[in-house]
């Protein structure tokens, strides 16, 4: 089968014969097609529909392996070699280097050349650039690759002093202003507005962006965002100048829209001008990306700036099996929330594969092993290193992952993040940890510690580790995860040796980082799951699938844990064949085991219960025309409502908190003379069933019982925790104790 964004083979039959594929699988040097008709030849349907829809405002709403940039690249080589295009009209914008370099190579082989094909930034820039002269006058600023320095600058000026990792989410935030055209005086109404966890006092980051601001103008100096607030200047102040680019560009296409920011649409508007010959092709459904700025409400209101336009479609699913698509719909069928009323429900078009395993093992280590044990018999059977990947939440999850690797054999890269002893905080811990293993006799910071546990969480304790995570996300947070890793490392090390010395544990830490620092080879992928969007391999193992990690802790409102869905989305929609998904219930072994595997997999892993009812999807395949009325006067699906703690009304999100349907600091009214029956009685009914306690009741389902005080079946069933089965094999003796009954012993006293 010819491969997306390839030429089919000249042949009668139609694309329902195996002429369509979104693998990216492809011959070296393809054959361009001979005509304009050709580059038709192999697309289905729906993509045809939008490779020859060349006028007007286009919407393609396309779900993950549809073959988008299929349908895209061979909508403008139709045009081009249909005459109705002129290659330098059309501009098409994606938003990584890679994607658009795809993109011009495919274009390329659909004898299209000469069309462009750039991001955002890169198409900005050169305008920029050509038109700076005439427009400004004098040389242009300097474009700096990375401002870091430049905010360091800045809050040194401020006199506020900022560590490496408060500087890089500083960073963050000043580029989300400017992606969001906020200007300093109005950046803590606006984080606050948004939402944000501010790494900082609000009023000290605003402090800081404007000295930087000011900064870059007394050094001539410009960063990225610099080039797209400019550019928007001058094609809004200089009305001949964007005459001039618009009689450049008459067509434009927008890859990816649902990551567009206010200041990336600011300026696609500009280019635009009065026109409309526009086709933007996304999915609300992959928008997990917000906390940079990007929003999908362009995407999902372009209806309604547009009510002309011509929606298309793209549900046939050539990427993954049935079953991984089947998985894939069953999450978003949960979802509420804008993104989720526009949801595309998936039709696989491949043959039929292997269902998704899900494990859930005792610990993280084991998880570990366990992910690297059924990659290396994978490997032994002939599946390509290259083609399987293990996907995490955050970047503090690879360390584990590396290790087992490693001692596995097994070849491995990391994308999007550096090797976990590679880190600056995991170096700069190293060098705290050996100073301490050597001089340690003479340091008080280490006269209270008893142990190897306690000794490292000192040390580190002066590299910035606390007991408690800081609040939110962002570099300061990963910093703490990374050493957090380091503490639970210790743990674990004096737990398997007894007797084990801080000079040892060094030791330890040196041989695991330089096994580690080896060549880098090609082998399995590991990356976290934002920097897995737009890949994909025939095995993945999505790893840590607990609550916790997924949702993240720090997701709180309930925007923030359907983005955290949304995130899962994307990574089961990595996997072409095989998807391998697991949890532990500890973090170490011999850990308490009360995690439990992520409430997104409720109803979808064997022997779970969903939560909430299915709804229908909104998305079947197809075209709409376009039309007057407003599209949200189609009928919304019904919402779920979310769960409000019972004392004060706010959203609960945490499992834990939503089975007391109370937030955690909340007043509690429990009897705690019932809790404590419950407790005894639950330890009886553990040793008679040779299972650990949880497994009858959890501790919180315990304390939701002691709070409600239920009288009846159904009033019990109504606790979450409290499952059919449990009901009808402890409903009765729960409900006596309840109601202070005395149970029946057995002659042995239980």
């Amino acid at each position: 089968m010819p491969a997306c964004g390839q030429p089919a083979q000249p042949s009668p039959a139609t694309w329902q014969h195996g002429h369509v594929t979104a693998a990216t699988h492809s011959t070296l040097f393809p054959q361009a097609p001979d005509t304009a008709d050709a580059v038709l030849d192999g697309l289905d349907p729906e993509q045809r529909e939008v490779a020859t829809a060349l006028h007007g405002p286009v919407c393609v709403l396309a779900g993950a392996g549809t073959g988008k940039t299929r349908a895209i690249t061979h909508r403008i080589a139709y045009g081009v070699r249909a005459g109705i295009l002129q290659p330098s009209s059309v501009l098409a914008v994606t938003f990584t280097n890679r994607a658009a370099g795809e993109m011009r190579g495919r274009l390329r082989q659909l004898g299209a050349a000469g069309v462009q094909a750039r991001t955002f930034h890169s198409a900005a820039l050169r305008q920029l650039q050509y038109f700076w002269p005439k427009a400004i006058g004098g040389s242009m600023p300097r474009l700096v690759d990375r401002k870091i320095q430049l905010v360091a600058d800045a809050a040194a000026a401020c006199r506020i002093r900022l560590d490496r990792n408060e500087l890089r989410d500083v960073t963050a935030e000043i580029e989300w202003s400017k992606v969001t055209q906020t200007v300093p005086a109005d950046y803590a109404p606006a984080a606050a507005k948004a939402g944000r966890e501010a790494p900082r006092d609000p009023a000290e980051i605003a402090q800081i962006y404007n000295v930087y601001e000011d900064l870059k103008r007394d050094r001539s100096v410009m960063d990225f965002e610099d080039v797209l607030l400019l550019t928007v200047a001058i094609l809004q102040d200089r009305h001949d100048i964007a005459d001039q680019v618009r009689s450049q560009y008459q067509h434009f296409v927008v890859d990816e829209y649902q990551d567009v920011s206010p200041l990336q649409q600011r300026l696609l508007e500009l280019w635009l001008g009065e026109r409309d010959n526009l086709c933007v092709v996304g999915d609300a459904s992959q928008t997990i990306y917000s906390f940079t700025g990007a929003t999908p409400d362009h995407l999902l209101d372009f209806r309604t700036r547009h009510p002309g336009a011509t929606v298309v479609k793209l549900v046939r699913d050539y990427r993954s099996t049935p079953q991984v698509v089947h998985l894939a719909n069953g999450l978003l069928a949960q979802a509420s929330g804008r993104a989720a009323d526009h949801r595309l429900e998936l039709i696989s078009q491949r043959d039929a594969g292997p269902e998704p395993v899900y494990t859930e093992y005792t610990d993280e280590p084991a998880e570990a092993e366990g992910a690297a044990r059924r990659i290396r018999e994978l490997t032994a059977s002939g599946v390509p290193a290259s083609e399987i990947a293990i996907l995490f939440r955050t970047n503090s999850q690879s360390e584990a992952y590396e290790q087992a690797l490693a001692d596995a054999g097994v070849p491995y890269q990391l994308r999007g993040a550096e090797r976990f002893f590679d880190r600056p905080e995991v170096r700069k811990a190293g060098i705290a940890l050996r100073g301490a293993a050597r001089f340690g006799g003479n340091d008080t910071l280490l006269d209270d510690a008893v142990d190897l546990p306690s000794q490292v969480r000192a040390v580190l304790s002066g590299e910035g580790w606390t007991t408690e995570p800081p609040a939110g996300s962002g570099a300061v947070r990963e910093r703490w995860e990374s050493l957090a890793a380091l503490v639970n490392l210790a743990q674990d090390f004096a737990a398997a040796k007894t007797g084990a010395t801080l000079a040892d544990l060094v030791a330890e830490l040196d041989e695991r980082a330089n096994a580690q620092h080896a060549p880098t080879v090609q082998g399995v992928t590991l990356a976290s799951l934002h920097s897995a969007k737009g890949l994909e391999w025939d095995v993945v193992f999505l790893v840590g699938v607990a609550e916790g990690m997924m949702p993240i802790t720090y997701a709180k409102t309930d925007e923030q844990v359907e983005e955290e869905r949304r995130l899962l989305y994307v990574g089961v929609t990595r996997a072409r064949r095989h998807l391998h998904v697991s949890w532990a219930l500890a973090r170490a072994p011999g850990g308490r085991p009360n995690r439990r595997p992520s409430r997104f997999l409720d109803g979808l892993r064997p022997g779970s219960t969903a939560t909430v009812g299915r709804a229908a999807a909104r998305g079947s395949g197809g075209v709409e025309r376009g039309f007057t009325s407003r599209p949200d006067s189609a009928p919304r699906r019904t919402q779920r409502s979310p769960a409000r703690c019972r004392v004060c009304g706010r959203t609960l999100t945490d499992a834990g908190e939503m089975k007391l349907m109370r937030c955690e600091d909340c007043p509690s009214d429990m009897d705690e003379g019932l809790y404590e029956r419950l407790r005894e009685w639950r330890g009886v009914q553990a040793r008679l069933s040779g299972q650990p306690d949880f497994c009858v009741f959890t501790d919180k389902t315990l304390m939701a019982i002691a709070e409600t005080e239920p009288t009846t079946p159904d009033e019990l069933s109504r606790i979450p925790g409290v499952l059919k089965r449990k009901l009808d094999r402890y409903g009765d003796d729960v409900l006596a104790i309840c109601a202070g009954q005395e149970l029946e012993r057995g002659p042995d006293g239980e």
